[in-house]
């Protein structure tokens, strides 16, 4: 199954709530520094709200929740794979996609058969510090080529007009999260997104 050129990333399940009904189809829940029972909360209702708007979700980090409450896929940092139990995700059929920053980090996860490997930052990012500098549009096209047929996500500092030269450089698709968290209207500016990965495909 392929990913959807648009992937959507919110830092509260009340912000999916709003901008999953405006058409999204892929949607990361990226949740920090909260009690358990509210991850639950909160990793429970976008579960449900997606299976309602044909969303498939992806859970940052929190793989265990993740698998009790009887989600699909999970995304994991380089940090959070010395954790993971890979094999329990397998067995329960859950997809995996992994982030990766220099070739190193590539070949570890190219190695799990994720399904699909994210790069970033590929511009400059302002929502939080990073120790890589922007890897470029060049770092892209050289992840493309050692990913193969696996799929490669793009993230950081990307806006619609970048949208093109992301993807003809080889990345199958755009992961968002300041632009639109950071728009005036963030529902319109979603749509904004959703129509501008449409048309790259036309």
């Amino acid at each position: 199954m392929g990913l959807d050129r648009f992937y959507l990333i919110t830092g509260h399940v009340n912000r999916l709530e709003l901008l999953v009904p405006q058409g999204v189809k892929l949607v990361q829940l990226r949740l920090k520094d909260l009690p358990e029972k509210e991850l639950r909360r909160q990793i429970a209702r976008a579960r449900d709200l997606c299976a309602v708007h044909g969303a498939q979700l992806v859970v940052n980090d929190h793989w265990r929740l993740a698998l009790d409450l009887r989600c699909r896929f999970v995304h994991l940092g380089q940090e959070d794979m010395d954790g993971a139990d890979f094999a329990a995700l397998r067995r329960a059929n859950m997809r995996f996609g992994l982030s990766t920053h220099d070739e190193a980090e590539l070949e570890r996860a190219l190695a799990l058969d994720p399904a699909y490997v994210a790069l970033g930052p590929v511009y400059p990012t302002l929502l939080k510090k990073m120790k890589w500098g922007p890897q470029g549009l060049d770092r892209v096209r050289a992840w493309k080529r050692r990913a193969g047929d696996v799929p490669l996500v793009g993230i950081g500092g990307l806006t619609p007009q970048r949208l093109p030269d992301l993807f003809a450089a080889g990345a199958d698709s755009a992961a968002v999260v300041t632009d639109i968290q950071q728009a005036a209207d963030p529902e319109a500016r979603c749509r904004e997104w959703i129509a501008a990965t449409r048309k790259v495909l036309a």
